[in-house]
């Protein structure tokens, strides 16, 4: 539910606070007070409409699931709308696309003056069909659980064997390039680091003779070591340090000459075109690594080209074993959908009836099988299509329909915000557009707009919005205001004792029920 809902600088409103219950908020008062503007406002804080407002402000007790935008949930969630040079939009001060926002808050909030069909969705109404049978048999969840699973192997599995009937019209061609692909690396036969270590000879081969003619140079050095030997001698000093120089010079100069020595049996030629050949490679691949696991990837696939006709088999009997129980399953969810449609129209109709509608006319089809099973809902309102019905009709039979769909309900369904929705309706329809929409304040948190008595007098909480000079202002009434704001409702502006005495008798009803 919405807890709390702050406006501020909006048109005639300057500032208004808001703490909100649970049940049915009523708003009413005078033509041209603002209570248009400040549902509108409501809306704009969750960005389902704009508005010019300096700020919107929305507290709210939805666990929300905003994982997709980037959003963490608290105990309780703000939303907001900041109007200066340009809007943005915040949940829990961070940073959100209006149009985000609106996509996250339309599963906990819907505002029901727009011409939605989603209440009409063939999904929606079959849940609502599907939750009034298993209040009678619980069974029928379990099939439909089942149904689902199954019905969405078979959607994987057909999938599958297409894939494979596909890919057998070229398999011959792809066997052939998997093939040709596996040569192609087998030919040159690449080794893990083998292009660095080839480049390493090649730069030892371009500076072979440079360096062994500077190694022979260097040769002269140990003609002349017995010489310094002698020399320390008769200046008396330790000669081992010398020795130790001169054994590890020999070691390194030596180990250089066989080195340098060893790349005289190299084939310079065979070197360049070998790196030639990796670095074709690599350029293909992006390195040999690559080029390795490439050449795997072919093998398995040829395997499976191999084995294909073998997998081919098992898909197309898991798809024929698949057929037959979807096919099952789907009859018992049609047959046990027919024998409750009877009781769906009655409730149906009965509702409407009290909230003086035409009879509707609700039928099952077949259509394609889908993960609902095969049934198609259709619904006319005396055989009128919905979308010839006036916004009123269309109205009101939504009204039925969350109705219908609240007596099954076992959790809260979010907000519901409403406009007029008994604007222009006698005091008799207006009573059962109350009456409709109280019970479904049961587990929607419902705002709602009124200019009448009926409406006004079964609000769990009651908003009087009028207007002081130019300013806007919004009251929440106990219930002595309630009195006189219903009895101003019946009377006008001229209130008598007999609107009054009405006034009280509705609320008082609504008390004791």
């Amino acid at each position: 539910m919405i807890e709390r809902f702050y406006l501020k600088d909006y048109l005639s409103f300057k500032e208004v606070e808001l703490e909100l219950k649970s049940g049915l908020v009523v708003f009413t008062g005078p033509s041209g007070s603002g209570k248009s503007i400040l549902m509108g406002s409501i809306l704009s804080s969750f960005g389902s409409t704009s508005c010019e407002a300096s700020l919107c402000e929305s507290s709210v007790a939805w666990e929300l699931n905003g994982e997709e935008y980037g959003i963490e949930s608290d105990d309780i969630n703000v939303f907001k709308h900041i109007k200066k040079e340009k809007s943005r939009y915040f949940i829990n001060n961070q940073s959100i696309s209006k149009k985000a926002m609106s996509e996250l808050s339309s599963n906990y909030l819907r505002h029901l003056s727009l011409r939605d069909f989603s209440d009409f969705d063939n999904e929606n109404l079959l849940n609502i069909i599907d939750s009034r049978m298993g209040l009678k048999n619980a069974e029928i969840q379990r099939v439909k659980s089942e149904y689902k699973e199954l019905f969405l192997e078979h959607k994987r599995v057909k999938k599958e064997l297409l894939s494979i009937e596909d890919e057998q019209k070229k398999i011959v061609e792809l066997k052939e390039f998997a093939s040709y692909e596996i040569k192609k690396i087998d030919t040159i036969n690449p080794k893990i680091s083998e292009d660095i270590e080839l480049l390493e000879i090649k730069k030892e081969l371009s500076k072979k003779e440079k360096v062994l003619k500077s190694l022979s140079s260097a040769d002269a050095i140990f003609e002349h070591e017995h010489a310094v030997f002698s020399a320390l001698d008769l200046l008396d000093k330790d000669g081992s340090f010398f020795s130790d120089a001169m054994n590890e010079l020999r070691a390194l100069l030596e180990s250089a000459q066989e080195r340098f020595s060893m790349l005289e049996e190299i084939d310079v030629e065979e070197v360049l075109n070998r790196i030639e050949e990796l670095g074709e490679l690599k350029r293909r691949y992006g390195s040999i690594e690559e080029a390795l696991i490439y050449k795997q990837e072919k093998i398995q696939e040829l395997q499976k080209y191999e084995n294909i006709e073998f997998t081919k088999g098992d898909l197309e009997a898991r798809v024929k074993e698949l057929d037959k129980q979807v096919v099952d399953l789907a009859s018992k969810l049609s047959l046990a959908r027919y024998s409750e449609i009877d009781s769906f129209n009655k409730e149906l109709n009965k509702y409407l009836k009290d909230l003086y509608l035409r009879d509707a006319l609700v039928e099952i089809n077949e259509s394609e099988f889908s993960a609902f099973g095969k049934d198609e809902i259709t619904i006319k309102l005396n055989s009128t299509d919905l979308q010839k019905i006036s916004t009123g009709e269309f109205n009101r039979l939504r009204l039925a329909i969350l109705a219908l769909k609240s007596e099954t309900m076992s959790k809260d369904g979010g907000v519901l915000i409403l406009d007029e929705i008994d604007a222009n309706l006698s005091g008799e329809e207006s009573m059962s557009v109350a009456k409709v929409l109280k019970q479904l304040s049961k587990h929607f948190q419902i705002f709602v707009i009124s200019h009448q008595p009926q409406l006004t007098s079964m609000g769990d909480q009651h908003f009087l919005v009028y207007k002081e000079g130019d300013e806007s202002l919004v009251k929440e009434l106990d219930f002595e205001r309630r009195v006189e704001e219903i009895a101003r409702i019946i009377s006008g502006e001229s209130i008598t004792q007999e609107a009054r005495g009405f006034a009280k008798e509705l609320l008082n009803l609504q008390i004791r029920e």
